[in-house]
Order: C-alpha cells, then structure tokens, then sequence
C-alpha cells in the first residue's frame, strides 16, 4: 500500500460509498469498521447540521481556530459540509468559507445541504489537498477534520496549507497521531487507512512535518486517546496479538493542532 494513487482511490471509493449511504447513516460500511468511533459531540455548535455530520472527524478544530467574522476561511476534506456550516455561523455574511473535497459524492451531498440552507456565502470545489484549487495568499483560516491522514503526500499537503494562507493566517486541524509502533497487519489494512489509523503518523513526526513548511508557533491545543473496540481489533489481530497490542500501550490519539504562517 505505499502507491500514491492506489491511495487516494481507496479513499475515494470508501467515502463515496459513505456519501451515497449517508440516508440510512451507514457510515464505514464495509466490514467493520466503524468511522464514527473517532468523533466529538457537534449537536452544541451554533451553524450545526446535522444532516451534514457523517460522524467522520476526530475533533471540532472551529472552537480552537479563531475565526472572526467577516474571514475568508478553507475547510480541507469538507465532506458533506459539516465544520464548512459551523465555520459559516461564526464568519456570517461578510465571510467566506471554501470547502474543498476529492470525492464527487460528498461535494454532490454538500452542495444538497447547502441548497437547503439557502446560504450563500459557502462553497464547495472539487480538488486534491496535494493540489489545492484556490490561490496564493487567499485564506485567513484553513481547517481540517480527520482528514490528512489520508493524504499519501503529507508533506505536500502541509505546504499547500501554507502557500494558500494569508501572510497573517493560521491554520487549525485535527488528526490521528501516534504513540507507539502499531503492529504490522494495521499498517497493510486498506480498511485502517480509510478509517484513519494505519496512515497515522508518529506524533514528533507530524508536527515535525507542519514546522518544515515554515509554520511557527506550533502547538496541540487538545489531545485524546482513541480506543480500538476488539470488534475491530479482532479482525486483524490473533487473541494473543490483541493481549500483545493492549499490553504495549501503544497510543492511537486525536490532535488538534494550531499554527500560524
């Protein structure tokens, strides 16, 4: 699993199949594994559709990013609109906010719920994070939910974020980073990459990555744990394997991370 393109296929095919599924709230619904085991509580947010909430991030990165009415805001991995509607309530009329999604199915999905909000100052561009679809210097604040993880050029990613921000821009995300090696039939498991976990990167490692981009004043304003539920775990590892994993402590986390170009 180490083909870019094979990649980004098993992430187009897994969440469009979610998309077209999102009526009967079939999330993660081959196998499984179950995507929604990473998700936060979004029901409180002002700007909260729930229509628009697959259960597919691992974080609310609006309620750390500091976004102010009237900003220009760029929401990576949009999904069905979910961050894009909460980020909309707090820029209000005079803002922007850009959502920007690989899968035709999701953008399809959040152009719907748009639709049914009668809102205009949002919108949805098909395009790869690799290869952002909006100019230089444009944003004031790029989101991200769950998502990079399952970009197979992070690196690449990182510095597009900071190419589309403003000089004076920051960005919020939060992800899935690790503590700990995870065992070797996660890393192959195309199922654990769309779910976000065998993409996963050592904790030191990603923020190392968002720093060689050029961002300052990097920092991890949240942190939790995620537990694997056995059903998942039992379908890649032994019982004695499972011992192993659980005895090892090794750390699956959510991140929410900060930093200013």
């Amino acid at each position: 699993m180490n083909n870019e393109t094979e990649l980004k296929n098993i992430v187009k095919e897994k969440y469009g199949e979610i998309a077209k599924n999102s009526k009967s709230c079939c999330c993660g619904s081959s196998k499984i594994v179950d995507y929604t085991i990473m998700k936060d509580n979004y029901d409180h947010l002002q700007g909260y559709v729930k229509e628009a909430d697959l259960g597919l991030g691992c974080g609310i990165p609006t309620e750390f990013a500091n976004i102010n009415p009237g900003n220009i805001v760029i929401d990576l991995g949009s999904g069905a609109g979910n961050d894009v509607f909460v980020a909309r309530s707090i820029v209000g009329e005079t803002g922007l906010v850009i959502g920007v999604d690989m899968t035709e199915d999701m953008i399809d999905l959040a152009e719907k719920n748009k639709t049914k909000l009668g809102i205009e100052n949002v919108q949805f561009r098909l395009g790869e994070i690799e290869q952002l679809p909006i100019e230089d210097n444009f944003a004031d604040v790029v989101l991200s939910n769950c998502v990079l993880n399952l970009v197979p050029n992070k690196e690449k990613a990182f510095s597009e974020i900071y190419r589309v921000l403003k000089e004076d821009g920051h960005f919020c995300i939060s992800d899935i980073v690790l503590l700990g090696e995870l065992p070797a039939q996660f890393k192959k498991s195309a199922e654990l990459y769309a779910g976000c976990v065998s993409g996963a990167l050592q904790q030191n490692e990603y923020i190392g990555l968002i720093e060689k981009s050029g961002f300052k004043d990097v920092k991890i304003v949240k942190s939790k744990p995620i537990t694997l539920p056995d059903s998942v775990l039992m379908q890649y590892l032994s019982p004695s394997e499972i011992d192993d994993y659980k005895k090892n402590q090794i750390g699956i986390f959510s991140i929410t991370v900060y930093g200013n170009r």
